[in-house]
């Protein structure tokens, strides 16, 4: 059996910024989500 080191993938910078955006966004929508059905009972105020 060889010795043979194994590489790990590396993830580029702009990635990993792009994803924690989304996760941020994300995470924003569901607070305002919690938030309107809060005030309002609604989960989507105006709409029946």
């Amino acid at each position: 059996m060889k010795n043979s080191t194994v590489e790990t993938p590396r993830v580029e910078e702009g990635k990993i910024f792009a994803e924690r955006l989304n996760g941020l966004a994300a995470s924003v929508g569901c607070l305002a989500l919690v938030g309107a059905y809060l005030t309002t009972g609604q989960i989507i105020p105006g709409v029946v």
